[in-house]
């Protein structure tokens, strides 16, 4: 495909609702974010589930809640975050697969993440690939380390090809510790793609988003936006919703010639199961 599939990541897990008071976290906030970025151009929608009081959860009760809210609005793949916070057990991060959403982040090894650390050894990698396959979601390969290519190689020699037979990556580019978000390395990141991959994307994270979109762009890559990621639009202007990364993310692929892919053709893009 030539188009560019636009991902909405729209709340994450370490940003607090104090913090940011616009910062969407509510199942309805969700789902009104959603929609509102659906129809801007997004087709994929990366969801942190946050609790009553807007702090990060895992309670399966509240991702059920989350997930059939944005479903009852929008037509986006439904993709949970399978990391949480930085802070959750590995028990409560493969729970998340029980709220069968479409598809599912799958980070490739442990990183640093700020002042905290990010913890992905093998084995919960491995235990997590297995349950996603068992369950028929899609995963998708978060890469925060180019190192992290290599353990998706290992992955794919040991357990064989994901739900789907696709293999979707994305390059998470320029978090405090881990590797930056310069065009270069998106340029590294991709000549050490195995040769399965079939697609990948690319998120910037704060003064790397449009460097990394560009280049991403340029280089037939995906876009992944969002208030996750970036909360300042430009110098000294803040965010105003996740909706207005996604027009301007929309805009760029126009520009490039690569213009949004609709939700039928991500879903074909990912080969992710039916929803209904």
């Amino acid at each position: 495909m030539t188009g560019t599939m636009i991902t909405v990541a729209g709340t994450g897990g370490e940003i607090s609702k104090q913090e940011v008071p616009h910062l969407p976290a509510s199942p309805e906030e969700i789902a009104a974010m959603a929609q509102s970025c659906e129809a801007a151009g997004a087709a994929m929608i990366h969801i942190h589930v946050r609790d009553a009081q807007g702090m990060p959860t895992l309670d399966l009760g509240r991702i059920r809640e989350t997930v059939a809210a944005v479903q009852e609005v929008s037509t986006m793949v439904v993709q949970l975050s399978t990391g949480g916070a930085i802070t959750d057990h590995f028990d409560a991060r493969l729970r998340v697969l029980e709220a069968e959403p479409e598809s599912c982040s799958l980070t490739l090894g442990t990183v640093n993440f700020g002042e905290g650390v990010f913890s992905n050894p093998w084995g919960f990698i491995v235990d997590l690939y297995r349950e996603a396959k068992l369950k028929r979601v899609v995963p998708e390969f978060e890469i925060f380390e180019l190192g992290h290519l290599v353990t998706l190689r290992r992955l794919i020699d040991q357990e064989g090809l994901p739900f789907g037979g696709r293999v979707h990556c994305d390059l998470v580019l320029g978090v405090p510790g881990a590797a930056p978000g310069l065009p270069r390395i998106v340029q590294a990141g991709c000549d050490l793609f195995p040769e399965e991959v079939t697609s990948w994307s690319a998120t910037g994270i704060g003064r790397a988003t449009l460097p990394v979109a560009l280049t991403a762009l340029a280089m037939g890559g995906h876009l992944r936006v969002g208030m996750e990621d970036t909360l300042t639009f430009a110098a000294r202007r803040p965010v105003r919703d996740n909706a207005e990364l996604v027009e301007r993310a929309s805009k760029l692929a126009k520009i490039a010639q690569r213009s949004p892919l609709s939700v039928d053709e991500a879903r074909s893009l990912l080969a992710v199961r039916p929803r209904f």
